[in-house]
C-alpha cells in the first residue's frame, strides 16, 4: 500500500506540474488557439506501445494538454493510458483532478469495464441486507483480506441507512492469503455470513463439510470480468470498483437518496 501511495503522489505531483507550466519542460507546448490537433490512428498507437496492449480501442483528446486518453485492452481488461501529441511520451497511472480529488482514471475505466450483471450467479452469495432490496450490488470477497474486513462494517452500515440496497458477498480467496481458499470453501459449504464475520475476527473456521464448487466457479469468473483484488464492488449498471468505501462513499457511488457527510473512500488491497 506504501508503494501504490508513494506511486499515486509522483502522478498527481506530475499532472500538477504539466497543468502549472503548460508542459514546457518536456518541450510539449499545448495546441494554440484555432490550430490544427494531430491525428492518432488506432494502428500507430499498437505500434508506440507495442506489447503494453493487446488492443487499442479507441483515442480521444484528454484531460491532459498536448495528450491523447488511449483506451486499451490488455489481459482482457480495458485501460485507460495517455500518448502526447509529439509520439515520444506515455503516461499510465492515475490522473487526480485537484479541484474536486475526483481520480478521472479510474472513473473511466470502471465505466469502460461494464458487465452484464445477469452473468452474475447468486446462489452462493451471501446476504447483507434483505432480498427484497431493489439495488443489488455483489462484492467480490477474500475472508482473509483486511480491507474486505474493513469493508464488511461499512456494508452493514448502508443497509441500515438505506434499505432498498443490499450486498450480494462472493468468495474470492487470494492466493497471497493461504488459509483463504479453505475458508471460503467452508463459508459457501455453511452459506454462513457468521462464519465470514468469524474469519474476518480471526477466529476459528472449521474445514468445509462439502465438495461444492461455486469458489472456483467465481475464481474462474473473476478471472474473466479482469477482476484481481479484493474488495471489488459490481454494481447495478455494471460498473466494477475496486478498493474500500466507506459507507458515506458507497451511498453516493449508489447515487442513493441518503447522502450522509463523510470523507471519500480509499482505495485497498
Amino acid at each position: 500500500m506504501k508503494r501504490v501511495g508513494m506511486r499515486l503522489a509522483r502522478i498527481v505531483l506530475v499532472v500538477g506540474l504539466l497543468a502549472v507550466v503548460g508542459l514546457l519542460p518536456l518541450g510539449l507546448q499545448a495546441e494554440p488557439s484555432g490550430a490544427e490537433v494531430p491525428t492518432l490512428s488506432r494502428q500507430e498507437a499498437q505500434q508506440l506501445l507495442g506489447e503494453r496492449a493487446d488492443r487499442v480501442l479507441r483515442i480521444e483528446a484528454s484531460e491532459i494538454p498536448s495528450f491523447w486518453a488511449v483506451e486499451i485492452e490488455k489481459n482482457r481488461r480495458r485501460q485507460l493510458v495517455y500518448i502526447d501529441f509529439r509520439k515520444t511520451l506515455l503516461l499510465q497511472g492515475d490522473v487526480i483532478r485537484l479541484t474536486d480529488g475526483e481520480n478521472l482514471t479510474r472513473t473511466r475505466q470502471e465505466a469502460m469495464n461494464r458487465v452484464d450483471v445477469s452473468r452474475i450467479p447468486l446462489q452462493d452469495a451471501l446476504l447483507v441486507g434483505t432480498g427484497r432490496a431493489p439495488m443489488r450490488v455483489v462484492v467480490f470477497t477474500d475472508p482473509k483480506c483486511s480491507y474486505c474486513r474493513k469493508l464488511h462494517e461499512e456494508l452493514k452500515k448502508v443497509v441500515k441507512l438505506d434499505p432498498d440496497i443490499a450486498f450480494y458477498i462472493k468468495m474470492m480467496p487470494l492466493d497471497l492469503h493461504p488459509d483463504a481458499y479453505m475458508i471460503a470453501k467452508s463459508i459457501v459449504c455453511n452459506r454462513s455470513l457468521a462464519l465470514l464475520e468469524d474469519s474476518f475476527a480471526d477466529r476459528f473456521v472449521p474445514p468445509p463439510l462439502c465438495q461444492g464448487q461455486e469458489v472456483d466457479q467465481t475464481l474462474a469468473l473473476a478471472r474473466q470480468l479482469g477482476i484481481r483484488s479484493t474488495p471489488t464492488l459490481l454494481l447495478p449498471d455494471g460498473r466494477i470498483v475496486s478498493g474500500y468505501r466507506d459507507a458515506a462513499a458507497l451511498l453516493r457511488l449508489l447515487g442513493s437518496k441518503v447522502q450522509p457527510s463523510g470523507p471519500e473512500g480509499r482505495p485497498g488491497r
